[in-house]
């Protein structure tokens, strides 16, 4: 009796101390597994797509082109000063914007942003040049966006020249899902 005793008590022993360690594996890989936050701050890549469309954040987007230039021009023919550094160059992203059922238009247009990147995990904001003959942002009084109507609008970058064969395609994002997109050219 005494031995059936031991053997059943030390199964119970084992088990348990299976089931702790399974536990304990869990809770302390869970924040490293499902940390979809601290994975999209570090700067993840969800999904490449060639051109476009995709639709992120209720956005459709299409990159059109994606040119690098030394200057670019202004709706009279003027040299646009964008100040950048010595041995910058003008890199412009024609994009197709589309708002779709859930973006919210306040006066006529509304937030978006394409970041410029490189095969080695740099990017670039976009500057704003006055007078630039298509819409900058899509908020632009001069050309004011419509619910499902493709708008064409130009993100323009100021970027090393060394940058420039580097140049992959632009990200469009949707801070709320955790969500990037590589748009190539």
């Amino acid at each position: 009796m005494k031995l059936a005793s031991r053997m059943s008590r030390l199964t119970v022993q084992i088990a348990l101390l299976v089931a702790l360690l399974a536990a304990a594996t869990i809770i302390l890989l869970r924040p490293y597994l499902t940390d979809t936050e601290r994975i999209y701050e570090e700067g993840r890549i969800d999904q490449v797509i060639d051109q476009g469309p995709v639709t992120v954040a209720h956005v459709e987007w299409k990159l059109d082109s994606l040119k690098a230039y030394t200057s670019i021009l202004d709706k009279d023919g003027e040299a646009i000063d964008l100040a950048g550094p010595a041995g910058s160059t003008i890199v412009v992203a024609t994009l197709t914007v589309t708002p779709r059922e859930g973006v919210f238009l306040k006066d006529k247009g509304f937030t978006c942003d394409a970041t410029l990147r490189d095969t080695h995990g740099n990017t670039w904001d976009t500057e704003q040049p006055f007078d630039y003959p298509l819409a900058t942002y899509c908020g632009d009084d001069d050309h004011p966006f419509t619910m499902d109507k493709p708008q064409q609008i130009a993100k323009v970058y100021v970027v090393p020249k060394s940058a420039v064969p580097n140049l992959t395609g632009v990200t469009v994002e949707d801070f709320t899902d955790h969500r990037r997109v590589l748009i190539t050219p």
